[in-house]
């Protein structure tokens, strides 16, 4: 049996100038894992959910690098909020 998973990412403009930011590797990289991730049955495994955020509920780890996200209530698109390095993420937040 095969299963399709019909997901999407979504940035928001802050995700996307943040994402355009990074170097060529850094990008194909965080790339390469998103697209793994929204293939998962589950979305949010893995995903750590962010305790006393104001903005986004889940983030990720890609290497240095953390995905803060949310995921619309029917669970089909993946908003990608912030995209950074793990030292300087939650200073945006």
């Amino acid at each position: 049996m095969i299963v399709l998973l019909m997901r999407e990412l979504a940035f928001t403009a802050m995700a996307l100038k943040m994402f355009e930011a990074l170097d060529t590797t850094t990008q194909k990289r965080i790339k390469k894992k998103l697209l793994r991730y929204i293939n998962q049955e589950n979305p949010l495994n893995f995903a750590k959910k962010l305790m006393s955020s104001t903005i986004g509920t889940w983030r990720r780890r890609i290497g240095n690098y953390r995905v803060i996200f949310d995921v619309d209530k029917k669970g089909k698109i993946i908003i990608l909020l912030l995209i950074g390095h793990r030292k300087k993420i939650y200073n945006d937040m």
